[in-house]
């Protein structure tokens, strides 16, 4: 007898339980309850007749059938999301679904005021987006394009350079009258510094071009740059954050301005093969010129 087919859905729990460790994590990922991951799991491993994960200490721990199976199936879901974005919106106009990939401060702070007169212009388009520092892998379309803050590396992605943006060290005006200004970077060891918590890769990047960074200690950690942004703002201490972006807020200074000599080169990237799509074209045009437009007025 002929077993039946496999939803995708199946798959898809499939990959993200490989990709979380465990059952409860796949489910909040998917938006669905922990018995139906479960379910979708045990169906998978009957039709196959071989176990997928065993439990460890850690969670689910993948079989080697699991990591065989995990190229097939992320061709599988690289797929589904093509063949759904382009059912999303017809080609003659932007409209439809444009995920894009983006960092958390860049989202809250810049992106506002770009999508609100990109989605007045198209009403039909939808925008998602990604909160992530990660570089998320357009090429599996795990989103249609991404603000980068690195140079893409792959040939088959379409990118454009919106400039080298400064980064600086910068406090609210009522922090340095109580603390006063620090004349040097080593005055800051006296101060009270907001920073990250892991290092991440862009944390990474930046150490590599001032060491000396890393041995500053920070007194407020967290790896949320909104959250690191927003207690600059109240005055908790001195933070670094985008140049441009600090100009926009009249209450924060600039603490040794020119000093840290730190720029973040900043992208629009997106896959080739989407360029011809009306709605991810225009959404790629609205970023690169607000983007653009955004720094150049700082």
């Amino acid at each position: 007898m002929i077993k039946e087919t496999i939803s995708w859905d199946h798959y898809r729990s499939f990959l993200a339980v490989l990709r979380e460790g465990s059952l409860s994590a796949a489910a909040r990922t998917l938006g669905l309850t922990q018995p139906t991951i479960g379910r979708h799991i045990e169906a998978l491993e009957s039709f196959f007749g071989t176990s997928l994960f065993l439990r460890g200490q850690q969670g689910l721990l993948p079989t080697d059938t699991a990591l065989a199976m995990q190229p097939q199936a992320e061709m599988m879901e690289a797929t589904s999301a093509t063949l759904r974005r382009i059912a999303s919106g017809a080609r003659e106009t932007a409209k439809g679904s444009v995920r894009i990939s983006v960092s958390d401060i860049v989202a809250t702070e810049i992106l506002p005021g770009i999508l609100t007169s990109l989605q007045e212009n198209h009403p039909q388009l939808e925008i998602e987006l990604s909160l992530s520092d990660r570089v998320e892998d357009l090429t599996r379309h795990h989103a249609d394009m991404a603000i980068r803050m690195v140079a893409p590396r792959q040939s088959n992605l379409l990118s454009q350079r919106i400039g080298a943006i400064k980064l600086g060290f910068h406090a609210h005006q009522n922090y340095l009258a109580r603390h006063g200004t620090p004349q040097t970077i080593d005055d800051l060891k006296h101060h009270r510094l907001i920073g990250f918590d892991q290092q991440l890769s862009y944390i990474r990047e930046i150490l590599s071009h001032r060491p000396d960074l890393a041995r500053l200690h920070f007194g407020f950690r967290c790896d949320s740059n909104v959250t690191q942004f927003a207690a600059i703002r109240a005055g908790v201490g001195i933070g670094m954050c985008q140049v441009p972006m600090a100009r926009h807020h009249d209450a924060l200074v600039e603490v040794l301005p020119g000093q840290l000599k730190l720029e973040l080169d900043t992208h629009v990237v997106m896959h080739e093969d989407l360029k011809h799509i009306p709605r991810c074209r225009v959404t790629f045009d609205a970023l690169v010129s607000g983007l653009r437009t955004y720094f150049s007025l700082a």
